[in-house]
């Protein structure tokens, strides 16, 4: 839904390239159908020679509450799939239009990845996931450290992952998410903010 809402955000002037989990829910939403090598070369076949100034990658899949002695194997490499490996591809795939751009890379991880704010056994395979992108970026910045590559938090968003207490409203995360991004510079690099623009660590996350 947040994809939505960025393409809604997004003055005209601008182009927007989005995957999402279901297309034929995704209202509004024109998506590309895979995270594969093929739809990552449609973009930069319509890109036509130019570049894209930012890649925001997603955790998109959470199975719930999953715990560390009873989580199912086949649901936790599904979501490593989806999590990790997607978003670590796409950003690979995408690297000549990233190359010659601002280098922005933004990947949209939790706090759940923190061992610090001791969140306890609780989801399980989401957690690990999140902490594999947090590690993923550390080292998308350490072969090249010309990139400005930060994690953001988006917050306890009202989406289909969501559940039920949730507060914050889509547009307020993506508005706030818009806002970091449109500001980083090299000074950034390795943060971890939250969708505030509060810069909450420097990553990995302890």
């Amino acid at each position: 839904m947040w994809k939505c809402q960025i393409c809604a955000i997004m003055s005209s002037s601008n182009t927007v390239f989005a995957t999402c989990r279901s297309p034929t829910t995704a209202l509004g939403l024109d998506a590309l159908k895979s995270i594969s090598k093929l739809a990552v070369q449609k973009v930069l076949e319509l890109l036509n020679g130019t570049w894209l100034d930012c890649v925001i990658n997603n955790v998109a899949i959470n199975p719930g509450g999953d715990l560390p002695f009873s989580f199912d194997p086949a649901v936790l490499a599904k979501t490593i799939k989806c999590n990790f490996t997607g978003p670590a591809l796409v950003t690979r795939f995408l690297l000549p239009a990233i190359e010659n751009s601002s280098r922005i890379i933004v990947n949209i991880s939790s706090s759940l990845a923190s061992t610090s704010k001791n969140l306890r056994p609780k989801l399980t395979s989401y957690s690990i996931n999140n902490a594999g992108l947090d590690m993923l970026t550390y080292k998308q910045i350490s072969e090249r450290p010309h990139f400005i590559s930060i994690l953001i938090d988006p917050g306890w968003v009202k989406t289909d992952m969501g559940g039920k207490g949730v507060v914050i409203e889509p547009h307020v995360s993506v508005t706030g998410i818009l806002n970091v991004v449109t500001k980083l510079t090299s000074a950034d690099m390795c943060k971890f903010y939250n969708y505030m623009g509060e810069a909450e660590s420097v990553i990995p996350m302890q």
